[in-house]
């Protein structure tokens, strides 16, 4: 992520909290932390944003800091902002979409249950470029919907 660098400050982590507050409140976004519940140590972040309108759905992003990474947390989170949209939301789908070369992403994704439908050129503009970016997708009631419980390690708020 070109955010996360050694000059992060304490003004940049307020200013994004000033814009979850933001979208949360226009409805255009659901910004979480996600926190080790037993420790209460940052895991990473995750959200429900780019919110689509004209047909109601959000994009569905995560992100895992190195140290916590193959330990479910972006699984869990996938899995609880999919139940979020679902139950609380009333959305009919939510889309997650990830860098062709970006294989530990892909494999959350299809590992929580998302149906990869496409590789859409041109997807998603990285580090100023445009790159290939594959499009998978959750909605309620299909063979690919997410259940059953959050790891008890983790915790989203």
């Amino acid at each position: 992520m070109p955010w996360a660098h050694a000059g992060y400050a304490d003004a940049d982590a307020l200013a994004w909290f000033a814009h979850c507050e933001q979208v949360r409140a226009d409805g255009s976004g659901h910004e979480f932390g996600i926190f080790d519940a037993a420790s209460g140590t940052l895991v990473g972040g995750c959200g429900l944003n780019q919110f689509n309108t004209v047909n109601g759905f959000y994009n569905l992003g995560y992100w895992v800091r190195e140290s916590w990474q193959r330990r479910g947390a972006a699984s869990a989170a996938v899995q609880a902002l999919s139940r979020f949209a679902f139950d609380e939301l009333r959305l009919g789908r939510v889309e997650i979409v990830v860098a062709e070369d970006n294989a530990p992403s892909l494999a959350v994704a299809e590992r929580a249950g998302a149906l990869r439908e496409c590789l859409a050129r041109n997807r998603l503009k990285l580090n100023g470029r445009f790159a290939n970016a594959f499009v998978l997708s959750l909605v309620p009631g299909a063979p690919n919907t997410i259940g059953g419980p959050l790891s008890p390690n983790t915790a989203l708020t």
